[in-house]
């Protein structure tokens, strides 16, 4: 994965959280006004926006 990708797709942002696709799927569900791009029918994870959720979610 490049360093370089502002919107990671669902398979992209799994391995980026070293989680699986179907918890993914319900984490970028759950969070769309937070940090996902919905660009068709597909959704995406802003990664600057998914890391700054990310240090939220560690600070809770």
């Amino acid at each position: 994965m490049e360093d370089s990708k502002i919107l990671l797709n669902v398979e992209e942002t799994a391995a980026y959280l070293n989680i699986g696709k179907t918890k993914t799927r319900e984490i970028m569900k759950d969070n769309e006004k937070i940090f996902v791009v919905r660009i068709g029918n597909r959704n995406y994870a802003h990664k600057t926006l998914l890391d700054k959720w990310l240090l939220a979610q560690i600070k809770n």
